[in-house]
């Protein structure tokens, strides 16, 4: 699935030339000159194969470079990017060099573990876990986390293996740690795991808010939604004098499908523009005409300070919610001043537009487009507003024009041609997209949304899978654990025809994101698969969060669910 734009370096791990590499950086002074050329060039052309995308090339590389050379980073580098080309066998020769060169090492044995759980070899991998566990250093727990959360391609063998782990009493006797491994059990979703670690928690740390809300989202993903209920109101004290049990108590209700009753705990604590603005999105959400109402008119006496212009920009944003386009109107342009009044303007925009008078909306963008006292970034948004007024008033022409002056405006901005690249896309001129993305990754070739979305965009549009491939593992490369990029990749796999592949990869995009998307695309994979019960959930799923989702519509359609 296509990512939000972000720009984020890549992890120093996959990252480096050779003269940059901290693995190299690292090295053993003193070595013959023909033992260094013996890992340059392998670690050259492995860096090549990365920046590729060519995941299995960049991981045959590495390991002859490590073992070439002596470097416990080398080795390190050549077993996470075997792991994450999915070579095993590679992954397995890489281990063993990474073991005798650092045989303490707390992110070998996690790598241990995680290679054990690939094979499905049950007991090896419970006994690095257990070590892990055991360890003294206070942040082995953690790795162990990461290894049985991520590692396997099996989420029912990491379940039993969390189990075994419970029965053998391997857990730190800490609270953090119990609380994390029982989130672990419910992205699994494992509810009666779940539920024997909570009652667990409950024994051992009987006083404490943070159990009592891992509790209730435990009862609530099991379906008793009136005991996880009854688990909140008795936190209502605690709720009163502590603000995070108050955010974590209003999330809860909400996730019960109660904003109504979210809004009510967040009210009961001192009010700022933050929670203001979270009760106002929930009393929204509820479609609470009259909670908004009078949450407007206590925002409106509390905003003493004529100069509050964070305040007026809040109200004129509740004002939306409670559609008066005209009051909104009157609150976002008092904002005359400060870090909101671009935002303000941009508002203003958009609510001119709801309002009817479409050509003050574009009269105002334009304005601000031209307006050199704003700095670029607003200006350059401002065409990306005025893109998306057209595209809501049915203006193809219009939203494209828009797009093209900003990018005669600011050449080459990744903002932009992202945008503008979706727009082809969503116009099947798959030619123009991929065009607009491309261009993105010749001033930025590491930007993960612009390879993940051209990645996906082939992969679902053509049949341009080894491309498509290659593409999402340059992404995969930078963020191996980002939910959009793992479910592209998954994707990818179920359009090669490699569906147990594909499954193992959407299953786990899900667990780290609760994506219509991403559920569209587990349903239509299990549906195909014959498992049409377990489709139909992820399908409901799916409708929950967003059901005019394209990927969801397209499923349904092509199933015929």
């Amino acid at each position: 699935m296509p990512a939000k734009m972000r720009f984020v370096p890549p992890l120093l791990l996959i990252l480096a030339g050779f003269a940059s590499s901290p693995a190299l950086q690292a090295r053993q002074p003193a070595k013959p000159a023909d033992q260094a050329a013996g890992v340059l060039e392998p670690v050259l052309a492995g860096e090549f194969a990365l920046q590729a995308g060519k995941l299995p090339d960049a991981a045959r590389w590495y390991l002859q470079a490590a073992e070439a050379g002596h470097d416990v980073g080398l080795a390190e580098l050549a077993t996470r990017i075997s792991l994450l080309a999915n070579d095993d066998a590679r992954a397995t020769r890489a281990l063993k060099l990474w073991k005798q060169r650092a045989p303490e090492s707390l992110a070998m044995r996690a790598a241990q573990a995680t290679l054990a759980l690939r094979d499905g070899r049950e007991r090896p991998a419970r006994r690095e876990l257990e070590s892990l566990l055991r360890d003294p250093d206070p942040q082995a727990w953690r790795y162990a986390l990461t290894a049985l959360g991520s590692g396997g391609r099996d989420p029912a063998l990491s379940a039993k293996l969390l189990g075994q782990l419970l029965d053998g009493k391997a857990l730190p006797n800490q609270l953090n740690v119990w609380l994390a491994f029982g989130g672990l059990a419910q992205s699994l979703e494992q509810p009666a795991l779940a539920e024997r670690i909570v009652g667990e928690v409950i024994q051992r740390f009987p006083v404490n808010a943070q159990v009592s809300l891992l509790h209730a989202s435990q009862l609530r993903q099991a379906g008793k939604t009136d005991q996880a209920r009854q688990v909140l109101e008795n936190l209502q004290q605690q709720a009163d004098v502590d603000p995070n049990v108050r955010l974590g108590a209003a999330a809860e209700f909400d996730a019960l499908g109660l904003p109504t009753q979210a809004a009510a705990v967040l009210a009961r604590g001192p009010q700022d523009t933050r929670t203001y603005g979270l009760r106002a999105s929930l009393l929204a959400k509820a479609d609470d005409t009259d909670g908004l109402a009078r949450l407007y008119d206590e925002a409106k006496t509390s905003n003493t300070d004529a100069q509050d212009m964070a305040q007026r920009l809040l109200l004129g944003q509740i004002a939306e919610y409670l559609k008066r386009p005209q009051e909104a109107l009157d609150w976002y342009q008092g904002v005359g001043h400060g870090e909101h009044q671009v935002e303000a303007r941009l508002r203003a925009a958009n609510v001119l537009f709801q309002l009817g008078r479409k050509d003050e909306a574009f009269a105002s963008a334009h304005a601000m487009q031209a307006d050199a006292s704003v700095d670029d970034d607003a200006r350059r948004d401002a065409y990306l507003l005025e893109a998306d007024l057209r595209q809501k008033n049915d203006d193809d022409a219009g939203e494209l024009d828009a797009l093209a002056r900003g990018l005669a405006a600011y050449p080459d901005d990744n903002n932009l041609l992202y945008s503008r690249g979706l727009a082809w896309e969503r116009r099947d001129r798959i030619d123009r997209a991929e065009a607009d993305l491309r261009r993105v990754l010749v001033t930025d070739p590491t930007n993960t949304a612009a390879l993940n979305a051209l990645g996906y965009t082939l992969a679902d549009r053509t049949d341009r899978y080894k491309e498509a491939l290659e593409l999402i593992d340059r992404a995969r490369a930078a963020e191996p654990d980002e939910p959009a990029i793992l479910d592209s990749y998954g994707w990818v796999l179920y359009r090669m025809g490699r569906r147990d592949e594909a499954l193992v990869q959407i299953r786990r995009a899900f667990t780290l994101m609760k994506d219509p998307e991403i559920a569209a695309h587990l349903g239509q994979l299990l549906w195909e698969q014959g498992n049409k019960d377990e489709a139909r959930h992820y399908f409901d799923e799916a409708r929950k969060l967003d059901p005019d989702n394209r990927s969801l519509l397209r499923a349904l359609e092509k199933t015929g669910a």
